[in-house]
C-alpha cells in the first residue's frame, strides 16, 4: 500500500461512530441516523481464534461471545479489524507462523462464505465501498510481533496475505521488542526491531503500538516515517494500568497523526474493577482450569461454558457502565484531540465488559452517550 493510501487508511479510522439501525428502541432518531451515516471501525476484535478453534459461524446469531454477522448488523459496524493473535506463551518460531496461516484462512473462509454481508478489505477505498454497498469489511492485523519469527520476509508475506497491521509485542517481550507488561531487557526497540518498523512502513502495514513497553513506544515514533495506532488501549490518567496509555503517550500520537483506539475491557476503563477482581482471581483462575480439563475435547462447548463464568463474573465485580468509556474518549480527545480517537473494542478478546456495552450490537447507544454529552454530529463522525 503506498504512502497516500496509507494516509487514506488511517483517515478512514478516524470515523469512529456508528450506522446500522440499532436494536436497542432506545437510541433516539437523531443517535439511530447519525449511526446510519457514519462509518464505524473497530480496529481490534478477537473473534478468528473462536473461527479457528471452535468452528464457529459468523453468519449465526449466538448467546455467547461479543459478534456475529447478525449482531454486527444490529450494531451498525461497517468495518472490523480480527486480529491474529498469537499466544506467545503458547507458539513460537515455526508453530507461529503456521498459526497466523491458519486464522488468516479461516478469515478467508467466513468472507467466501458470507459473500452478500462480507468482504475483505486492503485499503481505506475497499472499506468506503463496503459501506456503500451494505457489507461488513473484514481487515487482518497480527498481534504480536514474535510471529514473525524474526524475519522480515514473513513480515512481507503476511502483507501480501492482506495483513494491514502489526502489534510490535504482546504479553511477553519478544526477541526485539520489549512488552508492557513483561520486565524489559531490550530497553525498548533492538536495532532488528527498528527495521520492522521502517519495513512496515515501507510495506503500507500500520505499526501498532498497543501492549508495547513506554521505552519501546518512543522508540518506534522515533523511527515511523508514518502514522501509527494503539488499536486497543485507553488512559493511564483514568486507569493506571501498564497496557493504557500516559497523556505524554497521547500527544506523542497526536504528534505522529496517528490514532488511540479506545478499548472496552473493564480493567481498561473502570477504575474500580482491580480492586474488585483480585479477591476473586484465584477462585477464578481455578475453574476457567477446570473447565478447559473437563471440555478438553469440545473446544465450542468450553468457549460457551467460559462465556458463563465470565457472565458470573461480571455481576460479581465493579464493570464500569458506558459512561466510563465515553470518559476515556473525553480524554483523548482532550489531550490529544477529536482526529486521534478512535474505538478499539477487544470484543471476544476480554472477558468483561461495561454495564450497556455487552455486545457489537449494543455500539449505537455509545452514538447515543456522546450526543448527550455534547459531541457535535461532524465531530462524532
Amino acid at each position: 500500500m503506498r504512502y497516500w493510501t496509507l494516509r487514506l487508511f488511517l483517515f478512514a479510522l478516524l470515523f469512529f461512530s456508528l450506522t446500522a439501525l440499532p436494536a436497542d428502541k432506545s437510541v433516539s432518531p437523531r443517535a439511530a441516523k447519525l449511526h446510519r451515516q457514519a462509518i464505524v471501525i473497530d480496529t481490534h476484535m478477537d473473534t478468528p481464534q473462536r473461527l479457528l478453534d471452535e468452528g464457529f459461524e459468523l453468519g449465526t446469531r449466538n448467546t455467547y461471545g461479543h459478534i456475529d454477522i447478525p449482531r454486527m448488523k444490529e450494531g451498525g459496524l461497517d468495518a472490523a479489524f480480527f486480529a491474529v493473535y498469537v499466544d506467545p506463551n503458547r507458539y513460537q518460531g515455526a508453530n507461529a507462523i503456521k498459526r497466523v496461516l491458519q486464522l488468516i484462512d479461516v478469515v478467508y473462509e467466513q468472507v467466501a462464505r458470507h459473500p452478500e454481508q462480507l468482504t475483505l478489505a486492503r485499503a481505506a477505498a475497499d472499506i468506503r465501498r463496503a459501506h456503500a454497498q451494505g457489507k461488513i469489511a473484514l481487515l487482518l492485523g497480527v498481534e504480536g510481533g514474535h510471529a514473525i519469527d524474526n524475519d522480515l520476509r514473513v513480515l512481507r508475506n503476511y502483507a501480501q496475505l492482506g495483513v494491514r497491521y502489526m502489534t510490535l509485542t504482546h504479553s511477553l517481550n519478544n526477541n526485539w521488542a520489549d512488552s508492557a507488561t513483561d520486565e524489559p531487557v531490550h530497553n525498548g526497540l533492538t536495532d532488528f526491531g527498528k527495521e520492522v518498523v521502517r519495513e512496515m512502513n515501507r510495506l503500507g502495514m500500520v505499526v501498532d503500538v498497543s501492549h508495547v513497553s513506554e521505552k519501546t513506544f518512543f522508540d518506534v515514533l522515533e523511527v515511523s516515517q508514518a502514522p501509527v495506532i494503539a488499536s486497543h488501549s485507553s488512559c493511564r490518567a483514568l486507569v493506571d494500568i501498564p497496557r493504557n496509555l500516559s497523556d505524554a503517550q497521547l500527544r506523542a500520537v497526536a504528534k505522529n497523526g496517528g490514532v488511540v483506539q479506545v478499548a472496552f475491557g473493564c480493567w481498561f476503563v473502570e477504575p474500580n474493577y482491580e480492586a474488585t477482581a483480585t479477591a476473586l482471581r484465584a477462585d477464578y483462575g481455578a475453574r476457567r482450569r477446570a473447565l478447559r480439563e473437563q471440555f478438553k475435547d469440545d473446544p465450542r462447548q468450553l468457549a460457551i461454558e467460559m462465556y458463563k463464568l465470565a457472565a458470573e463474573l461480571q455481576k460479581r465485580v465493579s464493570r464500569g457502565t458506558l459512561a466510563n468509556i465515553a470518559a476515556h474518549v473525553d480524554h483523548v480527545v482532550k489531550v490529544a484531540g477529536i482526529d486521534h480517537v478512535g474505538l478499539g473494542s477487544d470484543f471476544d478478546g476480554v472477558s468483561c465488559l461495561p454495564e450497556g456495552l455487552d455486545d457489537v450490537s449494543t455500539l449505537p447507544a455509545l452514538t447515543e452517550l456522546l450526543l448527550a454529552r455534547g459531541y457535535r454530529e461532524a465531530d462524532i463522525k
